[in-house]
């Protein structure tokens, strides 16, 4: 793919990033002009109520930008190491791991702050994808595609109703869980941002350092031996920096889906398939998914909201759909 091109796609999601970070500060309940909120964003000591309103904002449009880059870097990595190319956060019962972890800890050791949120749903997610994976790789061929998108989807509906018997008998559990199960940065604080960043940080990192590698898993494992690379690490290190970004967005944001698949799935038609450039596009693209789907969901529920986690199961429906009237499913 030539560079001035990947230049031309890179300056055009920057700017669309830079529009919806402009729309999230300014649609909601109160919509606040673009003048006004470019005059809050230069002059902090102004104490007019708009102003006052987009400052309350930023938060939660920092915090939809970082999530969305995490879960989109997060399926490239899941669709990378399992090569399968509907292989998602989501889709493999991860984000669902991550909330049994999360509802249990809030039901039995009455946890209730993001940092705790954290470990625990980075638990979830780690155990959950260690179960489908290895349920996935038993009996012939190993790990296909196809095995491990039914391991995921049984292991999730199985787990969702773990989740369901914890929750149904705690009034008080329900409650605190409700809103953050279906998906949503509305509650998104400077704590919560600064307790997950690190760990977001370090995925990223790890995600984009093991560009090389993943490129090379792709064209097989026997061939990617021959150039040097060792499979069975390179597959551990890539699953990790994908549930640390699943599991930390998770335990603040709850289990926002079809982020994870639709982008990175959209990159590689624009990008092509080297991962040098699908992640980063991917990191990008997520944050704008992420970001448009909360301003939407303000919109349409106006004057209350629709949660992002919604919209975006709306906005990724119909790609899963694409992606498997296209694919060519040769074990039924």
């Amino acid at each position: 793919m030539k560079y001035s091109k990947i230049i031309t796609i890179l300056i055009g999601s920057l700017i669309s990033l830079v529009l919806c970070i402009l729309a999230s500060l300014a649609f909601g309940a109160r919509y606040v002009g673009f003048h006004e909120v470019i005059n809050a964003l230069i002059h902090t000591e102004t104490t007019t109520l708009s102003e006052i309103v987009v400052r309350e904002r930023i938060p939660r449009t920092v915090f939809s930008i970082i999530a969305g880059a995490s879960l989109g870097v997060s399926g490239v990595l899941m669709q990378a190491i399992t090569r399968n190319p509907i292989a998602d956060p989501s889709i493999l019962g991860i984000n669902t791991g991550a909330s049994l972890f999360v509802v249990s800890g809030i039901a039995f050791l009455n946890i209730n702050s993001p940092s705790q949120y954290i470990w625990f749903a980075l638990a979830g997610a780690t155990v959950t994808f260690l179960f489908v994976y290895g349920i996935g790789s038993m009996g012939y061929g190993g790990a296909t595609p196809i095995k491990l998108a039914l391991a995921g989807a049984a292991t999730s509906a199985a787990l969702s109703s773990l989740v369901s018997a914890i929750i149904l008998p705690r009034t008080e559990v329900m409650h605190v869980f409700r809103f953050w199960r279906v998906g949503s940065i509305s509650g998104a604080t400077w704590e919560g941002i600064y307790s997950v960043l690190p760990f977001l940080v370090v995925g990223l990192i790890i995600g984009i350092l093991s560009a090389p590698a993943l490129n090379a898993l792709a064209l097989g494992d026997d061939i990617a031996t021959g150039l040097g690379v060792h499979t069975g690490i390179i597959r551990i290190v890539g699953a990790f920096a994908g549930v640390i970004l699943c599991g930390a967005t998770t335990a603040i944001a709850g289990p926002i889906g079809f982020v994870g698949l639709m982008v990175p799935h959209t990159m590689r038609l624009i990008c092509g398939p080297n991962l040098k450039f699908i992640i980063p596009m991917s990191a990008i693209s997520g944050a704008i998914i992420l970001t448009i789907s909360d301003v939407i969901g303000r919109l349409i529920g106006s004057p209350s909201e629709l949660e992002a986690g919604i919209v975006t199961a709306f906005l990724g429906a119909p790609i899963l759909i694409i992606i498997a009237m296209r694919a060519k499913v040769r074990s039924l």
